[in-house]
């Protein structure tokens, strides 16, 4: 088993991982950090909670020159919540060493931000439209950048970044290390790939594990009317120290979280309607403590690494089990156990049926299971030919 000192890491970096408490390098730090360090562009593929994120923030912070302020690694991410939580990582491992890093994404004072920037960063984080704007007011140099992360890329492809990304990245014309880190590698990754790095080496993670082993995955069947009671007593019943809800959508939310109210001391809700100053507020809170219990859409599936949620409830099922993979990779983070509770009515047995064979793993029940004429009507069937219209 490798360690952080096998990488020749600067005593500060080192320091500072032992400040974090961080014992031994994750599978994708064991691969993908002696990759960095040696300059290779890389393609690391790994599920959420890996450890993607100190997989690239512990080799940048060895290799920058604190004696400049000049930015010279950029990392790309999808969501405000990600830059922030990215940006803090980064700090906090490179912090005694002297890295200098920050945070540029909508929603923030732009002066203020610009100020931040003139005043010396070495590692920039940003979403897409944000930096863009300042590229465009050309206030911001980003000639002396010589990496660029592109992390949750899949993600920001499907949020329709696609177009951005290849901006950002034509205005570095100088040469540079490319990194992209994804939980997935669809055909436009492969696209950015081809036109842009350089014999990228690859680290693929996905195929060996699907969901970390720490993480405990239940399902209780209950009608669509019962869910909010039967969220309640699993609350009351597991004690979570932390716990992350998810629903479908923005008013599923506010309704869920007007329920747990009634029962549940620090109680509160996440979702895009919010102002950034709002979300910003409610994150601070609930990685603090004083939120217990957080109900969100899926605008908290992807990047919130807070190693204190020890359990996630799935009010609403989708149809995507990829989806279902991100929300239940919100615990179970940092080798700790996680349990995942997923509450399933009629409507959903198709598609819980699509997570198990992604989990590959057997249906644990939480009381009775689904009535057999239930499991049966829900059973896919085999597509047949439509009548043609005359």
């Amino acid at each position: 088993m490798a360690t952080f000192a096998d990488f020749g890491l600067d005593p500060a970096i080192l320091a500072g991982l032992e400040r974090l408490s961080y014992k031994e390098p994750s599978p994708i730090q064991e691969h993908a950090i002696p990759a960095i360090l040696s300059g290779h562009d890389l393609i690391a593929l790994a599920k959420t909670g890996s450890g993607k994120t100190a997989a690239c923030a512990i080799p940048i912070c060895h290799r920058v020159q604190v004696s400049s302020g000049a930015i010279q690694a950029l990392i790309i991410v999808p969501t405000r919540e990600l830059a922030m939580q990215y940006a803090t990582e980064v700090q906090k491992i490179g912090g005694i060493r002297g890295v200098k890093a920050f945070a540029i994404c909508g929603g923030e004072d732009a002066v203020m931000q610009l100020s931040k920037l003139k005043s010396g960063v070495q590692v920039l984080v940003a979403t897409p439209g944000r930096l863009i704007d300042f590229i465009y007011s050309k206030q911001i140099d980003l000639s002396k950048i010589d990496t660029l992360i592109l992390d949750e890329a899949d993600e920001m492809l499907s949020m329709g970044f696609y177009e951005d990304l290849e901006f950002i990245m034509q205005c570095l014309v100088q040469q540079h290390q490319t990194l992209l880190f994804s939980a997935t590698m669809p055909t436009q990754i492969k696209a950015i790939a081809s036109r842009h790095m350089r014999e990228p080496k690859e680290v693929r993670l996905i195929e060996q594990q699907v969901s970390p082993d720490t993480i405990e995955h239940k399902f209780l069947f209950c009608h669509h009317e019962q869910k909010g009671q039967a969220l309640i007593r699993q609350i009351e019943e597991m004690k979570p120290k932390q716990a992350l809800v998810f629903c479908r959508s923005r008013d599923e939310v506010e309704r869920v979280c007007r329920t747990l109210k009634q029962k549940f001391d620090g109680v509160d809700y996440l979702h895009a309607g919010l102002s950034q100053d709002v979300r910003s507020i409610i994150m601070s809170k609930f990685r603090s403590g004083r939120v217990r219990i957080l109900v969100a859409t899926d605008v908290a599936s992807r990047g919130l690494d807070i190693s204190s949620i020890t359990h996630v409830f799935i009010y609403h099922l989708g149809d995507d089990p990829d989806i279902y993979l991100h929300r239940s990779g919100r615990t179970g983070r940092c080798e700790r156990q996680g349990t995942v509770v997923t509450l399933v009515t009629n409507r959903e047995l198709h598609s819980l049926n699509q997570v198990l064979n992604t989990l590959r793993k057997e249906v644990v029940w939480i009381g009775n299971p689904p009535p057999p004429q239930e499991q049966e009507q829900r059973r896919p069937r085999p597509n047949r030919p439509h009548a043609r219209r005359r």
